[in-house]
């Protein structure tokens, strides 16, 4: 499982400077990996390139052997004309329930399930959405601060679990959350200004997984590693 984009470049049209040039960058297996970088740098316009929804001018992308990539960002909305429960239920594949019930129990969202979406809290809008991402079939899911208004005790336990329900999956976590990044991703991009070369540096986090012991020093080695490639 990979995907990989080689010598990219893109640029806004309203821009003379590109967001990328020759930019390259892969990812080759399965599991939890981050793309971090300070705000602005372009780390949304590079996962929807590799998404597809936005086309690079010069370079390509190549996913072998992923063929649906999901891309869920935050402040993401449902439509409000049914409760949250009825709409999870209407995109639940077949054969999927207890997945749903189990993911329900995890996000710790089955108070939302009666309430319409536009009622909820920003923190619980981003619970259900992920929930409603993660019923669907993919090979790749990128989650673009998509646990952003989420408390770190609930944050860090669906973290946990995803990993241990979808071994197979690959997902790009996208986060300013420094220590988060560190303590549960394997293979971290650090994506730099386009004043600075290399524009990507890979380092590796602990890549915690439920039930493991957190390695506090591994956690800060790869804090600072991240931090000063920043």
């Amino acid at each position: 499982m990979q995907i990989e984009c080689r010598n990219i470049s893109y640029r806004y049209a309203s821009e003379s400077e590109p967001i990328f040039e020759n930019l390259s960058l892969c990812y080759d297996q399965p599991g939890f990996h981050a793309l971090f970088g300070p705000s602005g740098v372009g780390k949304t316009t590079l996962a929807k390139i590799l998404w597809g929804a936005i086309q690079p001018s010069e370079g390509n992308v190549t996913k072998g052997r992923i063929k649906t990539v999901l891309y869920t960002y935050n402040l993401e909305r449902l439509p409000d004309w049914s409760t949250t429960g009825r709409h999870l239920e209407k995109v639940t594949p077949s054969g999927k329930d207890d997945l749903r019930q189990e993911l329900v129990d995890i996000f710790d969202v089955r108070r939302c399930l009666g309430q319409r979406f536009g009622g909820l809290s920003l923190g619980q809008q981003n619970r259900v959405n992920l929930v409603r991402y993660l019923l669907q079939d993919f090979d790749l899911l990128i989650m673009d601060e998509s646990l952003a208004n989420v408390d770190e005790k609930t944050r860090e336990t669906i973290l946990m679990h995803l990993k241990r329900l979808f071994k197979a999956r690959m997902f790009i976590y996208i986060s300013h959350n420094l220590v988060e990044v560190a303590k549960f991703c394997k293979k971290i991009a650090v994506l730099r200004s386009g004043a600075k070369k290399p524009r990507v540096v890979w380092t590796s986090g602990q890549d915690l997984q439920l039930g493991g012991e957190l390695q506090q020093g591994q956690v800060e080695r790869t804090m600072l590693e991240i931090m000063n490639a920043a």
